[in-house]
């Protein structure tokens, strides 16, 4: 029988000395293990960690979760969790959560809480929890809250920036729409009509340029301020872009509410505005849209208020316009207009025709004016007085300034070749055209390439243009003068009608706007006034046209004054160069009307 004898332990080391080190490991590796734990939660500066036994009271509470919830380690420690940071409304339901996890381990969910500062504001975290010691005696609940502040702070502004704006705290336009068309549906329900009207600020920028823009946004905080200090409950404002506003005014049934609406906005205006230390009047100007006659939307009342607005605009400052359906049928046809151009250039569907400029004395004629002409491939014939203001809104003018260059200076060339040399061709030159910096060198460079000298094309500008025109469009025009090349005012009378200017400027003829010339014969006024451009620009070596002539009477009148050239319906229409042709080559008798 075999004898079990216990071993005996190696070294002369006791078995339970080998024990009590064992278990004293263990304690250091979990005291060092649970000091880097706490060592963590303490490093996580935008981490709230707090710790709760099964009571739910606190035995843990970090640095981050004082500067979180407002209290400390020493006031937080043995209080419970529902008695410091659980709003009302939620006690009962964490004390109740808190209990299933523990008894029936239903865990807490991680979410998107707002829990209680010590002042009692609300605080947005985003909370996860976990259990320690579960399904013992001692479980420890641990609460991880990472703030949602900033976060919150930034989706706020972000929707307030996509819904208002920055500047006067009004609603932007989309907010404007949707506020708006709620208002139209109670106005439907109750059979209301309601007033839209659109508002811009006459000359804004130029209250910017001339006082900044702190000024400019002065101006538009205290706008928005008398806004809001007249408006209805009831009533709408909002800022849609840097000086427009727009308003809806409900409740709108007679025409006697609408101008009521409009100068309850216009008296907005009345009193001055103090901007850079001084008062300074402003206006805007005004468009009108009704429901439901206007639209049945906000964004159709906001459009036709806007068109109303743009009309208004070109009347001045101040101005009120209404909407009209003519009014949109304009846009309409003025943008399809816009995008032709540039397609019409292409397709060679603009000509030039020109028109005879006569001498009242003698009845030779002596110069030809070119005048554009746009005939579409499909339709009737496009007036100068509807495309020519598009295409220098649209910039096409350039182009279609160019083109008149050429086909004008190849015309030339093609009269010389047939013994037509005498007569010279005249080309409008719009202000828009001058705002290209090689404009006049482009003119001059055709002239070279077509072999054509100073006597052969000459140019007419209106007198704002000359007004407006910069040093060195004035300075091309100087050197174009001493080369010899004729250079006219056109319209003279209707623009700053100044005659003092014009021995500053490098002209040699005025033509004078047909307006005074209709009524010279039956308005002494008109006649005083076109008699004195005659005499003064005879004394100051000037070449004078009349334009628009239509019968014998303004000729008599004109001969009398010593006008040296006269224009028009009376002599001759504007014709295809193919007619003029027939009319140079004395196939075409004269006029009756300039026999001596």
């Amino acid at each position: 029988m075999l004898k079990v004898s216990k071993t005996p332990s190696t070294d002369g080391i006791d078995s339970h000395d080998v024990g009590r080190e064992e278990v004293e490991l263990v304690r250091r590796q979990y005291l060092e293990s649970e000091q880097r734990f706490r060592a963590l939660l303490e490093s996580l500066p935008k981490v709230a960690v707090q710790g709760y036994d099964r009571d739910r009271r606190v035995i843990y509470w970090n640095e981050c979760s004082t500067r979180l919830y407002g209290y400390t380690a020493e006031e937080a420690q043995g209080q419970l969790l529902e008695d410091l940071i659980i709003p009302a409304f939620m006690r009962d339901g964490v004390i109740q959560a808190h209990g299933a996890w523990i008894k029936e381990g239903v865990e807490i969910p991680a979410d998107e809480l707002e829990l209680k500062h010590k002042t009692g504001e609300l605080v947005s975290v985003f909370s996860q929890h976990l259990m320690l010691n579960e399904h013992t005696d001692s479980p420890l609940m641990f609460c991880v809250d990472v703030d949602l502040s900033d976060q919150k702070r930034a989706h706020r502004d972000l929707e307030f920036a996509t819904r208002f704006d920055r500047l006067t705290h009004l609603p932007n336009r989309q907010t404007f729409e949707v506020d708006l068309d709620s208002l139209l549906d109670s106005c439907r329900r109750q059979g209301n009509g309601l007033a839209t009207i659109y508002l811009d600020i006459d000359h804004f920028v130029e209250i910017n340029d001339a006082l900044g823009y702190d000024q400019g946004d002065r101006l538009l905080i205290e706008l928005t301020r008398r806004l809001r200090e007249c408006q209805r409950v009831t009533d709408l404002v909002s800022r849609v872009s840097s000086d427009e506003f727009v308003l809806a005014f409900p409740g709108v049934q007679l025409d006697p509410d609408v101008r009521r609406a409009v100068r309850h906005v216009q008296n907005v205006f009345r009193e001055p505005f103090v901007l850079d230390g001084r008062e300074r009047q402003v206006t805007a100007c005004l468009g009108v849209a009704f429901f439901p006659e206007n639209g049945e939307s906000s964004r159709e009342l906001i459009r036709n208020a806007d068109v109303a607005k743009n009309r208004a605009k070109l009347d001045g400052r101040g101005a009120v316009r209404f909407f009209q359906q003519k009014l949109h049928d304009e846009l309409v046809r003025q943008h399809y207009l816009s995008a032709r151009l540039e397609q019409a250039l292409d397709n060679g569907e603009f000509s030039l025709h020109y028109q005879p400029q006569v001498s009242a004395a003698s009845g030779r004629i002596e110069n030809l004016e070119a005048l554009i002409r746009w005939e579409p491939a499909e339709g009737p014939p496009i007036s100068p007085a509807e495309f020519i203001p598009l295409a220098e809104r649209s910039g096409v003018i350039h182009r279609l300034g160019d083109w008149v260059i050429e086909e004008a200076c190849r015309q030339q060339v093609e009269w010389r070749a047939k013994g037509f040399h005498e007569h010279r061709i005249d080309i409008n030159v719009s202000g828009r055209q001058l705002v290209r910096p090689d404009a006049l060198k482009s003119f001059e460079d055709s002239l070279q390439r077509h072999g054509l000298g100073p006597r052969d094309i000459g140019i007419e500008l209106t007198e704002n243009v000359l007004i407006e025109a910069d040093e060195t469009v004035l300075e091309d025009l100087r050197r174009l003068y001493h080369r010899g090349i004729r250079i006219a005012i056109d319209d003279f009378g209707t623009g700053y009608s100044s005659l003092s200017y014009l021995k500053h400027f490098p002209v040699t003829a005025l033509k004078i706007d047909r307006s005074f010339i209709h009524d010279a014969p039956t308005q002494p006024k008109d006649r005083a006034i076109m008699e004195g451009a005659i005499f003064i620009g005879h004394r100051l070596g000037l070449e004078v046209v009349a334009e628009g002539v239509e019968n014998a009477e303004q000729l008599s009148l004109l001969r009398e004054m010593h006008c040296d050239l006269v224009q028009g319906f009376f002599f001759y229409r504007p014709m295809p160069a193919k007619e003029i042709d027939r009319l140079l080559g004395g196939f075409v008798p004269s006029h009756e009307g300039l026999s001596s």
